[in-house]
């Protein structure tokens, strides 16, 4: 007879897919028996752990800087709240959209890498892509199969990171792959955006493209704005590197004083 133990072990090997076992359950002794919570035990924790570093490789985060880390006192205006909640997921769940928009040097990249590192953290998969990268390597596609797999690739994950949108001039093929794109997470999985343009700017990305306002249109019905204004921290460090290094050489070439006689 199966105890309510048995049945729990049973679910746990069933979850993990270990069919043999589950076939050969009844021949097993008590003291085979025994050692199973601890066989499936070590198998949970290990296919844990591979499943963490296969979708943090998968993400291609890159490296960057912890939210501990971020200076938010030097952005005039970034809210430090809205980006701790974000921190929470509750974005993935209700498939909201985060738009991050600034000024070159000012962090968006690194909220983004942090929300996508939480997201990989805790379970979800997700892809961290440059614009440019993304959209050159769908135009690039030979053929409908292959354009085809491509954009699946990118319309898969739980959460899809779409950095530095606007920094570079894109033709109407672009336009129309990013549409695609957008059009095919809208409202299923959520997309986090970049950009160093405003949304009245965007056109300028895509000149003479229509589908500009329908893309715009999808991700902002969903989303969350979050505008981040001030100087470039990038800027602000090399000055400080800078000034720096110049008072070094400052104490470095300073001629000391002769010592007198009598000193």
């Amino acid at each position: 007879m199966t105890t309510p133990l048995n049945s729990e072990l049973q679910q746990r090997a069933l979850a993990l897919k270990l069919h043999g076992l589950l076939a050969h359950w009844d021949e097993l002794s008590k003291d085979q028996i025994a050692w199973i919570p601890s066989l499936l035990q070590w198998e949970e924790v290990e296919r844990t752990q591979r499943g963490l570093e296969r979708r943090l490789s998968s993400a291609h985060i890159g490296r960057f800087k912890p939210l501990a880390d971020f200076d938010w006192q030097w952005p005039e205006q970034c809210d430090k709240g809205a980006i701790s909640e974000l921190m929470n997921l509750e974005f993935i769940h209700e498939t909201s959209n985060i738009i991050l928009i600034g000024s070159n040097g000012l962090g968006k990249s690194t909220v983004a890498q942090n929300i996508t590192h939480e997201a990989v953290m805790q379970g979800h998969t997700a892809l961290y892509v440059n614009a440019a990268e993304m959209l050159g390597d769908l135009a690039s596609q030979d053929g409908d199969n292959a354009l085809r797999r491509r954009l699946r690739y990118y319309a898969h994950p739980s959460l899809l990171v779409i950095d530095e949108l606007g920094y570079l001039s894109y033709g109407d093929r672009h336009a129309d792959l990013l549409f695609e794109i957008v059009n095919r997470r809208y409202e299923k999985k959520p997309i986090i955006v970049t950009t160093n343009k405003p949304f009245s700017e965007w056109a300028s990305m895509f000149p003479n493209n229509g589908s500009v306002v329908s893309i715009v249109d999808r991700l902002v019905h969903h989303s969350e704005i979050l505008v981040i204004k001030g100087e470039s921290y990038r800027v602000h460090e090399a000055k400080k590197r800078a000034a720096s290094k110049k008072g070094t050489r400052a104490k470095v070439t300073r001629t000391p004083k002769p010592k007198g006689k009598d000193s």
